[in-house]
């Protein structure tokens, strides 16, 4: 599968799931998927200290590129739902 593919995959799953996410891992899943899709619009939370973090989750992955992005996000997903349950 491509790079793209696998993407579309892990956005799929961690979509698909029901139970929480952690927190953390939902900010690093926010950046990397922010970064992976171009999307560089403000957080859009009614609360400012939720925007707060997901505006710093976002300006630590500000030099990766949206390839890296996408593996780390794949990464992430893989690692959560192999591990983390």
């Amino acid at each position: 599968m491509s790079l793209d593919e696998l993407f579309d995959n892990a956005v799929e799953r961690v979509n698909a799931h029901k139970e929480p996410f952690p927190a953390d891992l939902l900010l690093k899943l926010y950046a990397y998927y922010k970064k992976a899709t171009n999307d560089y619009g403000k957080p859009k939370s009614k609360k400012p200290i939720i925007n707060a973090f997901k505006t710093n989750a976002l300006f630590q992955v500000q030099n990766v590129t949206e390839d890296e992005a996408k593996q780390a996000y794949i990464d992430l997903v893989d690692k959560y739902f192999i591990y983390g349950k």
